[in-house]
């Protein structure tokens, strides 16, 4: 198991579903596969925008996004912001110049105890306070990479 605490952004939950994503669509199933065995969160921030992204495209119906969600909730500890979520990504949106949601959801995750935040949004390998962002749809060894063996 991964010493490291791991969240998913949405755009990797996205793709686990998305068939038509091709790699990334397995990239992403696998990656959720192996977050199973790991010390991963899922924020409610990405459980939203997962939901939300994929109703409007129509990439699930609305009955299947939301089954989704919740196997999702019942897989993996869901954590929140809270006020003083908000005012570190606030701060960090001018210290680090990242814009404001990919900035809340690096501050829930931090204030979680996540270390490794996997996303395709952010700057491969940048690390914010203790938090390491990662693309895991550039990396061959996705066990390897949450510190598991193939």
């Amino acid at each position: 198991m991964s010493a490291e605490r791991v969240t998913l952004d949405t755009n990797l939950l996205v793709y686990a579903v998305d068939t038509g994503a091709r790699d990334k669509h397995a990239k992403a199933q696998r990656l959720v596969e192996l977050a199973l065995k790991t010390d991963c969160v899922l924020t409610l921030q990405a459980l939203s925008e997962f939901y939300f992204a994929v109703a409007r495209k129509g990439k699930l119906p609305a009955t299947e996004a939301q089954a989704q969600v919740e196997a999702w909730q019942e897989l993996f500890p869901v954590v929140v912001a809270k006020a003083s979520t908000l005012n570190r990504a606030i701060a960090v949106t001018v210290s680090q110049q990242i814009g404001f949601w990919d900035a809340l959801l690096w501050a829930t995750a931090r204030e979680a105890g996540v270390t490794l935040l996997l996303s395709e949004d952010f700057h491969d390998g940048q690390v914010i306070e203790g938090v390491r962002f990662v693309n895991p749809l550039v990396h061959k060894n996705l066990p390897g990479l949450l510190g598991q063996t193939a």
